[in-house]
């Protein structure tokens, strides 16, 4: 618009200017349509601007992909503006799904212009602070530009994989009745053991086939007791291990399995703090219930992948944030490197269950074709060299003492974690894990 002022300009005065150099009336003639044409631009032209302007959302805590509906109001408390032209700028990342986020329209005083859109996001934290508006006269030669301060806050939280209970047997567990085996006589409804029988023990308890054998005595069965126990998640949130494939991201999906084990978990009635290990360390400390499963799911929405040259290796996990004997799962694609790590927590008694995603199959996905084998040679023996270095690794996880899940992302977790379990003896000495 300031061009065409400009030329405008530009135009007038070299009229006027050769007008009156060549004493020619005619040319001089011409000049006053455009001087006419700027001054009616002029005294329409958009004065002091006084807007009031509202942002309302259908939500601001929805879940990845979910719509999202955001209406705009523009009221308009001071001089009436001819055309007002409004443009609401998304946050990156943010998606139109739905709408226009620019709107054209006339506000006379007093008068309210609303506009609507749906947008909808990947998991994270969006914020706006303000909308562009431009008032201008009818003619398009002078405008205004204002920012109008509508601040939008959205928090998309990342969806959970349907999981059920996920059996754990740490070396310790807490004095509430729960799902896990304890290692100690009580009620329960697993057999542990028989001892004679004392005044006070249920009759339907009593053993009477050792009773047979022994007419002068009588045995009770003892069960084992069920508690419930402390378990940690570690979230590897480091850059240099998760790897990217177009819009999908390898972190993306331990977040999603970050979330998935919390829930079951806590279902469970275990106390269940996180850990995002990362560019910096984020922590949500242990706790129960339905308050605790909000907080670990406000911490998942908002954690993304970083790079610190401190944290590049797991030796320096603040391992004293977890109660001592207690489950620890750590959901990391795992280096070699990190082996150490996992035999260090062995050693200090914690049971260590890993969730791998495979980073390998994940990245192989960019170099299939309609999901067939390898496109040339080169790739599928770069791959199953990679293939045996990983196997390598995580069967020296696995001769510590660590549990292993080797996890395809495009497969259930659940399942993954139930064939583990199915494939792996249940241990009862005290300081091994499942």
């Amino acid at each position: 618009m300031k061009k065409h002022l400009l030329l405008l300009v530009v135009l007038l005065f070299s009229l006027l200017l050769i007008g009156l150099l060549s004493l020619r009336g005619e040319i001089l003639a011409l000049a006053f349509p455009l001087i006419i044409y700027l001054g009616v631009a002029l005294w329409f032209s958009p004065e002091n601007i006084e807007l009031v302007i509202r942002r309302e959302m259908s939500h601001q805590w929805v879940s990845s992909g979910e719509p999202i509906t955001v209406h705009l109001t523009v009221h308009n408390v001071g001089a009436p503006v001819e055309e007002l032209a409004l443009l609401d700028p998304l946050p990156p990342g943010v998606r139109l799904i739905e709408g226009s986020t620019i709107a054209l329209a006339s506000l006379p005083t007093g008068d309210k212009h609303e506009m609507a859109y749906t947008i909808c996001a990947p998991r994270g934290e969006y914020s706006a602070t303000h909308t562009a508006v431009t008032a201008m006269e009818t003619f398009g030669l002078f405008s205004r530009d204002v920012r109008l301060d509508a601040p939008m806050s959205l928090r998309v939280k990342p969806t959970a994989i349907s999981m059920k209970s996920v059996p754990i047997r740490p070396p310790q567990t807490r004095g509430f009745s729960g799902p896990i085996p304890s290692r100690q006589g009580g009620s329960g409804v697993d057999f542990f053991l028989v001892r004679e029988y004392q005044s006070g023990d249920p009759e339907h308890h009593i053993n009477w086939r050792i009773a047979a054998r022994h007419p002068r005595e009588l045995y009770t069965n003892i069960y084992q007791m069920e508690r419930v126990a402390d378990v940690g998640l570690i979230l590897d949130a480091r850059s240099h291990v998760n790897i990217r494939s177009g819009s999908d991201s390898l972190f993306e999906h331990s977040v999603k399995a970050a979330l998935s084990l919390s829930d079951a978990f806590l279902n469970d009635g275990n106390r269940v703090g996180l850990l995002v290990y990362g560019g910096v360390i984020r922590s949500v400390f242990p706790g129960y219930g339905k308050i605790q499963r909000e907080r670990i799911l406000k911490m998942l929405a908002q954690v993304s992948i970083g790079h610190n040259y401190a944290l590049e290796s797991l030796g320096y996990l603040p391992t004293r944030f977890f109660p001592a004997r207690s489950q620890i799962v750590l959901i990391s694609p795992l280096s070699m490197e990190d082996v150490p790590v996992l035999v260090q927590l062995r050693a200090r008694g914690y049971a260590v269950m890993v969730i791998c995603p495979d980073p390998l199959h994940f990245e192989a996905q960019m170099l299939t074709q309609d999901g067939g084998s390898v496109r040339n040679w080169q790739a599928d023996h770069a791959y199953r060299l990679a293939r045996i270095e990983r196997g390598f690794v995580l069967q020296k996880a696995r001769r510590a003492g660590v549990q292993v899940v080797d996890w395809r992302v495009d497969e259930s977790l659940a399942h993954a974690v139930q064939k583990v379990m199915l494939g792996q003896p249940v241990r009862c000495r005290l300081g091994d894990g499942i």
